[in-house]
């Protein structure tokens, strides 16, 4: 009686080493495949607002769907022709307009079968009153949220969706 009993428990002990560690091979896995796409999606995004920090319309203009949909808590709904004009007419006034990713605020999720899903918070800020920040001027700075949509097609990304809000 004692041997079947020691036999049940050592057969439940074998099983349950087997299931936990084909769990956490899974884990293992997840956690590898979750960070490459968060380190693909943090470089898309430094690219992305490279590109508009320096006033690249072109390269710029790359990294959005044309069917793009601009969601933001103050303009309203928007699409990609607004979004490319913007940069247009910010180059065109020489605006000195940057943005950079709040450090630490960057998540990345996948959307199986599309791509990712990005949040996060960026600074926008520009010199205020015509002088530079190291002089009477100040830089004039906002801090805000973001979630954009990436749609990964033919191994490139481009953003389909922005919802920009906390203005």
């Amino acid at each position: 009686m004692k041997s079947v009993l020691i036999n049940k428990i050592v057969l439940i002990l074998i099983a349950l080493v087997v299931v936990l560690g084909s769990a956490n091979a899974q884990l293992k896995e997840d956690v590898a495949t979750t960070t490459d796409l968060y380190n693909e999606i943090k470089l898309q995004d430094s690219l992305l607002f490279a590109a508009f920090n320096t006033r690249d319309i072109e390269t710029f203009k790359n990294y959005f769907s044309e069917d793009l949909e601009f969601f933001h808590d103050i303009g309203g709904l928007t699409g990609y022709d607004v979004t490319i004009n913007f940069l247009k007419t910010t180059a065109q006034q020489k605006s000195d307009l940057k943005r950079e990713l709040v450090k630490g605020s960057l998540e990345v999720f996948p959307i199986p079968g599309y791509g990712a899903m990005e949040i996060g918070s960026h600074q926008f800020c520009h010199t205020e009153n015509g002088s530079p920040p190291d002089r009477q001027g100040k830089d004039d700075c906002g801090t805000f949220k973001f979630v954009q949509i990436w749609q990964k097609k033919d191994d490139q990304w481009k953003i389909t969706r922005v919802v920009s809000y906390g203005h």
